[in-house]
């Protein structure tokens, strides 16, 4: 006589309280050498992973945010990363 079984887990994979809490869409939101507006978020961070650079400002729960339009280069100097925008240089020359 051959019995065939099939155990379910008990537990559920929740956690010990059965609640979950939402996703907080943490990360960074542009790449390296993107175009970016005044105003874009670079960065959604817990505390400074990435520091704000030049012409990157820091809210108050941490979010990197481009201050001027330009280039988004991220660099890493004295052991810190750091999230810089670059602007664009246009030089108008008179093409005669």
């Amino acid at each position: 006589m051959k019995i065939e079984l099939q155990l379910f887990g008990s537990k559920s994979s929740t956690g010990k309280n059965g609640r979950d809490s939402n996703p907080k869409y943490l990360g960074t939101k542009v790449g390296d050498g993107q175009k970016v507006r005044a105003g874009n978020i670079l960065v959604r961070q817990r505390g400074t992973k990435i520091w704000p650079g030049k012409n990157v400002g820091l809210g108050k729960d941490f979010t990197l945010f481009a201050l001027a339009d330009g280039n988004v280069k991220f660099e890493k100097r004295r052991k810190r990363k750091y999230a810089n925008v670059y602007q664009e240089v246009e030089l108008n020359d008179n093409e005669n």
